[in-house]
């Protein structure tokens, strides 16, 4: 999903959830009347929830072509490639050196943004 998808949909959503009580107010409703709006706040609570845990377009990304060699030692940590969320954009790796970690330090010849 895109990420203007994703706002029009949330937007929608939270004007379905937000309409419900003015529906309630308006002119005693009767039972049909009540029946609808819940099923409007319920509809509009549920698109929002998805849209909510949809993930956006273009994310979760990633290249390493030719990553360098990777030593660690004594707690260290060596990373030539990519180390990175899930949910972040695009990344992309090529050529990277080797990395050499020591002690509780770490090396990054790519990309870690965590």
């Amino acid at each position: 999903m895109s990420g203007g998808w994703k706002v029009t949909v949330v937007v929608l959503a939270v004007v379905g959830v937000a309409s419900t009580p003015v529906v309630w107010l308006l002119d005693g409703p009767g039972a049909g009347q009540m029946a609808g709006a819940c099923v409007q706040a319920a509809v509009g609570i549920v698109a929002l929830v998805w849209a909510l845990f949809q993930p956006v377009a273009g994310q979760g990304e990633a290249t390493v072509a030719g990553s360098g060699r990777a030593e660690a030692s004594d707690r260290g940590r060596a990373v030539t490639g990519i180390r990175r969320r899930a949910e972040r954009g695009r990344a992309r790796v090529e050529n990277s050196g080797d990395a050499t970690a020591g002690g509780t330090g770490t090396a990054v010849s790519g990309i870690e943004d965590v």
